[in-house]
């Protein structure tokens, strides 16, 4: 058993070529092998989110605080809170994050396929963003 203290790992910045916007990655786990899962907390300010992407096996995000959107290509903005899980199929293009007004904080989950748990795209452009969910009923 490995027990990894709290704060033991330093928090990130975001990368600009997979993010818009101020975004603080925490990485408190990575398998080894034969294990393959690996998870972050991810904290998106308003108005954050990540650029278009692909999990070769999928990802599941649980969100933990405040309010945020995701979109899978080809379907409506949906809007996400504390307490949902999300599950993101392998290949599909997908994007997250805040909304442009409340951070929103999740964890990620996701496995290694032959060394990589994710494939990055194009960013999310502010008019794909700012289209927003669809209004409630």
């Amino acid at each position: 058993m490995h027990v990894q203290r709290n704060g033991s790992k330093p928090s990130s910045k975001g990368p600009a070529a997979y993010f818009t916007g101020s975004v603080r990655i925490d990485t408190p786990f990575q398998a080894e092998a034969p294990g393959r899962a690996g998870g972050a907390v991810v904290t998106f300010e308003p108005g954050a989110r990540s650029a278009w992407h692909t999990h070769p096996l999928g990802q599941t995000l649980i969100v933990t605080s405040g309010l945020g959107w995701t979109q899978c290509e080809g379907e409506a903005i949906v809007e996400i809170r504390p307490g949902d899980v999300i599950w993101c199929p392998p290949g599909r293009r997908h994007w997250h994050g805040a909304t442009p007004t409340t951070a929103m904080s999740h964890v990620a989950i996701a496995e290694m396929l032959d060394g990589r748990a994710v494939d990055w795209m194009e960013h999310v452009t502010d008019e794909q963003y700012l289209a927003g969910p669809p209004p409630s009923v």
